[in-house]
């Protein structure tokens, strides 16, 4: 690896003015791909090489899709003609200087006309530095495949152990955070659990899996609407999923889960998707960030500042309809990232500015086969097969590019008459620090 002192940004000067983006999520290439060329040089930042479509990522976690599959290349999005006067550069934005109009990075730094933090979220531990150790977090495709080989090695190590409490140890799961993500990794181990598993592991008994979902509110997907969540509710017993509902996690040593009021639950595996706070980059003055999310006006405009931007989940946008913010979700991000694109030639142009104006197009979230809830506009409420044929068109139509879109689909066809799960490969073992007993697994039978 090339010392930083030995590596360059390589952006050509410009005449035009610079837009610089720092994130390559749905708000960023939404903006990037509205901003004309003609008018502006865009410079894109991001610490890795794709866009990923996150909502699908516990199906990369439970070995239903590959990586590949959910991912595009950003260089792949923008190497056409259409984006001539278009820079890429993978490196880790370190900090911003409003007062001087730079960002820098780690191999240098870059001057801006105008500057669009599109950062999205980092997960929230809520200060807990045991559970942020052990815990396996569902944010990044690493995360994903780290968890899906530490499931598929617990099945492998309870195959083989005589420990009676080690196998159940092992065969524990704990998902943290009723949302979205919690539900549908929770759907969806337990239809590994009584589809496949028994399959692949003739010899088990998968009515001692035991799949724990910890929620601290009162009901399941808050986010969502309380008939969506009493169905999801349903849904989620019917899977045999226990819910533990006004409950949080007090401790987690990487064995053992310690809840509030000191009930624990022994489990080698806990899936940490209780909570996000935004990305902010360091740099921004102290009364610019709220609530871990920066301030923006109804131009996402950070607060104090005409060249300064923010959009997605970072934002936080009041408004009388949003008084906490607009949802953490793609559909705010791609919204604001193609109005902003209009704006910033209209600051060109030196027209008055549009305001972002969110029009909600509904929430949706997957439990299972024939299993999904719908909140639609004008207070239409969804579940069942409905729902879940109108969650698989949505997530088909939001992913980026025709070969994920043909690889996805297939694949959901594919399950659906065989109720199979892709390929169950350890590709790379994933030996958590602390975690004595993975270690000595695979050091003793399945390495070198």
């Amino acid at each position: 690896m090339l010392e930083p002192d030995k590596l360059s940004l390589n952006i050509p000067d410009t005449t035009k003015p610079r837009v610089v983006i720092v994130g390559g999520g749905f708000g960023g290439i939404n903006l990037a791909k509205k901003l004309s060329e003609k008018y502006f040089q865009v410079v894109m930042f991001d610490k890795q090489n794709y866009h990923g479509f996150w909502p699908l990522l516990y199906q990369v976690a439970t070995a239903g899709l590959e990586p590949d599959s959910i991912a595009e290349p950003l260089r792949k999005m923008f190497g056409s003609d259409d984006y001539k006067d278009f820079y890429f550069r993978l490196v880790k934005v370190t900090k911003v200087n409003p007062a001087a109009k730079t960002v820098e990075t780690l191999i240098g730094e870059l001057p801006y006309d105008f500057l669009v933090i599109a950062t999205g979220t980092k997960i929230n531990y809520f200060g807990n530095e045991n559970v942020k150790k052990f815990a396996f977090p569902l944010k990044q495709i690493p995360h994903a495949l780290n968890l899906r080989s530490q499931m598929l090695q617990a099945f492998e190590q309870a195959n083989m152990t005589k420990d009676a409490m080690l196998r159940q140890s092992l065969m524990n799961f704990v998902i943290v955070g009723g949302g979205p993500t919690g539900v549908e990794l929770a759907g969806a181990l337990a239809e590994m659990r009584r589809h496949v598993l028994p399959t692949d592991y003739p010899g088990m008994d998968f009515t001692q899996m035991n799949i724990f979902l910890i929620e601290g509110m009162d009901r399941v997907l808050p986010p969502m609407s309380p008939e969506s969540s009493e169905r999801t509710f349903k849904y989620l017993t019917e899977l045999g999923i226990d819910i533990r509902l006004n409950t949080l996690v007090q401790d987690y040593d990487g064995k053992t889960v310690t809840l509030k009021g000191g009930q624990q639950i022994q489990a080698h595996t806990l899936i940490w998707a209780a909570g996000v706070s935004g990305a902010v980059l360091p740099g921004l003055p102290e009364e610019t960030v709220e609530r871990g999310r920066i301030l923006v006006n109804e131009f996402n405009q950070v607060l104090g500042y005409e060249d300064l931007f923010a959009i997605g989940d970072v934002a936080f946008m009041k408004t009388p309809d949003y008084p906490k913010g607009h949802p953490g979700v793609a559909q705010p991000a791609i919204q604001q990232g193609k109005l902003l694109a209009k704006n910033l030639q209209r600051i060109i142009k030196k027209e008055p500015l549009e305001p972002f104006k969110y029009f909600e197009k509904g929430s949706l979230a997957i439990i299972g086969r024939n299993r999904a809830v719908a909140d639609l506009p004008n207070n239409i409420h969804l579940g069942g097969f409905f729902a879940w044929v109108i969650w698989l068109f949505v997530h088909i139509m939001y992913l980026i590019g025709f070969r994920n879109k043909l690889v996805v689909l297939s694949n959901w066809i594919y399950k659906f008459f065989t109720y199979e799960n892709g390929t169950r490969l350890i590709i790379r073992p994933f030996i958590r620090k602390g975690d004595r007993v993975t270690r000595e697994f695979i050091d003793k039978y399945g390495g070198d």
